[in-house]
């Protein structure tokens, strides 16, 4: 689908050069009596590699054709993810590489949205939070506050995250599995 260069937004992904990629920044530029131009970051789904490109605003790109799938996380055989998909329970794999940092989030019977390109799942989306279990983290400190300084704790998937003071190992804390921060205490 063809639309003009000045369409582009963060996230998108296009066809570049017959490769998917996505749009990590993007910028609008108009020099003083030149022509308006696009800066993009793009990042090749497919190699993993980032660069930059000019777009003019006359330029027409192409928006990759993707289609999305809810699959649920099933279990891990060595460095192999088994999921489902929901919709029809066809079973599919991905490795350490697909899922990328995504991986140290998974739990069985976790819900993903899955993005699909050429029929090759390319990418996942994880919940915007997980309710999890801290198994180890420094004692109390009686004079906490939710302001005051924060302090390392391991959850039961074995990330590491910072939780304010005032959390003691066997509380259960939601955390935004997207950049990995501490949101509160779940309510569970």
């Amino acid at each position: 689908m063809a639309m003009p260069a000045t369409q582009i937004r963060r996230g998108m992904v296009l066809v570049f050069e017959g490769q998917p990629c996505r749009v990590v920044e993007f910028r609008h530029h108009t020099p003083g009596n030149l022509r308006a131009m696009v800066q993009a970051k793009l990042k090749n789904i497919r190699t993993g590699a980032s660069f930059e490109h000019r777009f003019r605003a006359a330029d027409s790109i192409e928006k990759a054709d993707m289609e999305t799938h809810e699959l649920e996380f099933m279990y891990k055989g060595g460095d192999t993810y088994h999921f489902m998909n929901t919709e029809n329970y066809e079973q599919l794999e991905m490795d350490d590489e697909t899922l990328g940092d995504n991986a140290q989030w998974m739990q069985p019977g976790m819900k993903i949205l899955a993005e699909y390109y050429d029929g090759r799942a390319i990418g996942i989306q994880l919940p915007q939070f997980l309710n999890l279990t801290i198994v180890d983290t420094a004692p109390v400190m009686k004079t906490a506050t939710k302001t005051a300084s924060s302090k390392p704790a391991t959850l039961d998937n074995g990330v590491v995250v910072n939780v304010p003071e005032f959390i003691a190992s066997g509380e259960r804390v939601r955390v935004n599995p997207n950049t990995g921060e501490y949101m509160d205490r779940a309510k569970d």
